[in-house]
């Protein structure tokens, strides 16, 4: 079986949903791993609701042994309140076993978000993110400034990881600019997984 990026997201109006195909499409662009993609179910605020396992639209389920079995991750989830979303918390908060093997250390990883507003937390969102996969021993990537769709971008995008704005009715489509910051970090989780396990 060949290695994966496991791209595990959570997504409520679908813009995270598009970033987590893009950046798929970046990790097939490389030779020898291929992309896995992944969602979470909403969390419920009725205690006795049950997800179907399987979803009626959109990627499966994750479980813990795509995320256990993964050469590298990518992590996405709209903005909320500047940080991520609690259905993806809700799945991170129960890999206790996989911190305690050790299951996750020293693989690459990075993070993806979108927000309604411009300025709605998209950092402090990804950098949410990026706090528990630190405590998994992960090697976090960011997205260099010589990507020059970084420099030029007038929507989302950060040196944190890609992000979109969607605006306030989620209907504004992914930019040229953050479609490529989203392949890029596919690109460069595939690479460095792949020298990684050389």
């Amino acid at each position: 079986m060949s290695p994966y990026v496991l791209v595990l997201y959570y997504s409520r109006y679908g813009a995270t949903s598009q970033m987590a195909q893009l950046i798929g499409r970046g990790v097939e662009e490389i030779d020898g791993i291929d992309a896995r993609i992944r969602t979470v179910p909403a969390v419920s605020t009725v205690c006795e609701a049950t997800q179907e396992s399987i979803p009626e639209t959109g990627a499966p389920y994750a479980d813990y042994d795509d995320l256990r079995n993964c050469a590298a991750l990518a992590l996405g989830s709209p903005t909320r309140y500047g940080n991520m979303a609690a259905a993806l918390k809700y799945f991170l908060d129960g890999s206790n076993d996989l911190w305690m093997a050790g299951d996750l250390i020293d693989k690459p990883a990075g993070v993806f978000t979108s927000t309604s507003s411009l300025h709605g937390g998209q950092e402090t969102t990804l950098t949410s993110m990026m706090l528990p996969l630190f405590h998994h021993g992960m090697i976090l990537l960011g997205t260099p400034y010589s990507e020059s769709a970084l420099i030029h971008t007038r929507e989302g995008g950060t040196p944190y990881g890609p992000s979109h704005w969607a605006n306030t009715d989620n209907k504004q489509p992914i930019s040229e600019h953050e479609t490529q910051l989203c392949k890029a970090l596919g690109r460069r989780l595939a690479q460095t997984a792949l020298k990684l396990e050389k």
